[in-house]
């Protein structure tokens, strides 16, 4: 297990934004029952409030599209489903406007704790991975070299921060059932997959029972 504590780790959670946790998300049929069985929206909420207690700072990686984003000539198959459905769609970086509620807006019993002034919202990643935000740059300028990953979704963004987490040389423990991935007949179980990859290449593979405990120094 990880050895936890506020000088040099931190918790960073993806995507905990309403398209993928809502029920009114564009996403959320496909990732319904793997929410559902992992309990995410409540571990999620659980890491957030242990973090908060236990004085650990917290990250947001965010997922935004702008209207430009719109224009890229190709795209993978989920990236390409994702423009088309218009998920996490916002009119630009500097415009509000519609955000509250939206699909790009983070789910409601999380902004008490993303909106408490100390939570350090990145800069947008646009595929799935933060080497296209500031994430790294933000943690390395606490001196922070442990995360603590969860969020949104297992098998893209959550998987993709923590393969280059790891490759940035940060110490990297996930926590399997705050996340939860699509499933669908054409291409099978994002969450299996993912909790294989996290097996072969994170340090640590935890719950967030687990994770509470060694927040708490038990």
């Amino acid at each position: 297990m990880m050895k936890v504590n506020s000088g040099d780790t931190a918790l960073v959670i993806t995507d905990p934004q309403n398209d993928f946790l809502n029920p009114k998300g564009v996403f959320w049929d496909a990732v319904k029952a793997s929410v559902s069985e992992n309990n995410t929206i409540e571990n999620i909420d659980t890491m957030f409030r242990s973090a908060k207690d236990a004085g650990i700072p917290v990250f947001i990686s965010p997922h935004y599209y702008f209207p430009w984003d719109h224009e890229w000539k190709f795209a993978g198959t989920v990236e390409k489903l994702m423009h088309d459905v218009g998920m996490y769609d916002r009119p630009g970086p500097l415009d509000l406007a519609g955000f509250e509620g939206s699909g790009a807006d983070f789910l409601d019993r999380y902004k008490p704790y993303i909106e408490d002034g100390k939570t350090v919202v990145a800069s947008p990643h646009k595929v799935y991975g933060p080497e296209t935000n500031d994430l790294v740059l933000q943690l390395r300028k606490r001196r922070i070299d442990k995360v603590i990953l969860g969020g949104m979704s297992a098998n893209l963004c959550t998987e993709s921060h923590m393969r280059e987490l790891m490759e940035q040389g940060f110490e990297v423990a996930v926590v399997k059932d705050a996340t939860a991935a699509a499933i669908t007949p054409e291409l099978g179980d994002g969450y299996k997959s993912a909790l294989i990859n996290y097996g072969f290449i994170a340090n640590h593979v935890v719950t967030t029972e687990d994770m509470v405990r060694a927040m708490r120094g038990q």
